[in-house]
């Protein structure tokens, strides 16, 4: 199956300013990262904005 998409950004935000990943950011995150293997698919990173900082699941270790 061809996609036509080589890697992929993810992002969100957090409405409550927090951009800490929340246990559910990270099963998700995993489940995504998975998936897009099976289709070929890189997941670049999982960025998370907050009202005053941004935090990417890659540079925290969750996305190798």
């Amino acid at each position: 199956m061809d996609c036509g998409a080589a890697n992929v950004i993810l992002a969100h935000n957090h409405p409550g300013g927090d951009p800490k990943p929340s246990f559910e950011d990270l099963q998700l995150t995993h489940k995504i990262v998975e998936l897009g293997r099976q289709l070929d698919i890189t997941v670049v990173d999982h960025i998370i904005v907050g009202h005053s900082a941004v935090v990417s699941l890659r540079a925290l270790g969750h996305i190798k």
